[in-house]
């Protein structure tokens, strides 16, 4: 009887049963994370021709702003006891030869001939659509502006309008097209660090990533290229742009980072308990092996 009673304990044990265990493929670790450069090669890349633009745009303004700063500062030369290399303002009659309109490249070219008396008649072309050009006819008597042999403009009575080519307002155009060229040429260029900087892991980008920093570029753009049209001092010029390019970035790092964090924002899910009603508890009980097949006797 003992023989039997422990055998039969024997089958009613619990033997444990080993199992082969397959590897699951969600917990195999990520892909190491790596920089994703390819995103920055393009920005960076235009980022450096427009600043190389820029660079040529400076290097050929010395002269031209030298020159417009020297017309500006030219005084009539009937106040001018001796003027020298003809750096007064003169003036001169002349009589009105022809006048012709054309339109080239989707452009008007107002022409304008005279003919000063003791010398050649000449062409000159009038700027946009002035009121000279409007009330010439050949044979009119006009007065011609010239500085340093170079005519910049033809008045009519009290009317006055500017040749093409008069010293100034192309050195400033000029000056404001190599700040605009140079301050957007650095956005794309910190545009592409940015993107160097980031992992092929981290968050897509969002919409206001682009739009905040393209409205400050945008702003400081605009400020440089106002202060280069209405600033006639080239070091106050470039001080306007720099601090308007340093408040509308730093404006957009701070709106950048606080969009950064609302999107953020780690929302905490409460459990809510529910009522004694309404809940179930489920209630089961364990049978042992021995307890389904019964003892052997």
């Amino acid at each position: 009887m003992d023989r039997i009673r422990r055998k039969s304990i024997r089958i009613g044990q619990n033997v444990p049963v080993t199992r082969a265990c397959t590897p699951d493929p969600s917990a195999a670790p990520p892909p190491p994370a790596r920089r994703d450069m390819r995103s920055a090669i393009a920005p960076g890349a235009l980022g450096a021709v427009l600043i190389l633009a820029a660079a040529v745009l400076f290097v050929t303004l010395p002269g031209k702003l030298a020159e417009a700063h020297d017309f500006r500062a030219a005084r009539s030369c009937e106040d001018v006891a001796a003027p020298e290399n003809g750096d007064c303002l003169a003036t001169w009659p002349a009589a009105v030869v022809a006048k012709e309109s054309r339109r080239e490249k989707k452009s008007d070219t107002r022409l304008v001939t005279v003919d000063p008396g003791d010398g050649p008649p000449f062409e000159v072309e009038l700027r946009g659509a002035g009121s000279v050009f409007g009330e010439l006819e050949p044979g009119d008597r006009v007065t011609v502006h010239s500085w340093r042999g170079t005519v910049w403009a033809l008045g009519l009575g009290e009317l006055r309008q500017d040749v093409r080519g008069k010293p100034g307002p192309g050195a400033a155009a000029r000056l404001a097209v190599a700040l605009a060229l140079l301050v957007v040429g650095a956005a794309f260029v910190r545009g592409a660090f940015w993107w160097s900087l980031r992992h092929t892991r981290d968050p897509a980008v969002h919409a206001w990533q682009s739009w905040v920093p393209f409205a400050a570029t945008s702003a400081a753009v605009g400020v440089a290229i106002t202060s280069a049209l209405t600033v006639d001092d080239v070091p106050l010029v470039l001080l306007i742009t720099a601090a308007g390019c340093a408040v509308a970035w730093s404006a957009s790092a701070l709106l950048t980072r606080l969009l950064g964090r609302r999107a953020t924002d780690v929302v905490t899910l409460e459990p809510k308990t529910l009522t004694a009603g309404r809940s179930s508890v489920p209630s089961w009980r364990a049978r042992s092996p021995t307890a389904s097949r019964g003892t052997t006797t």
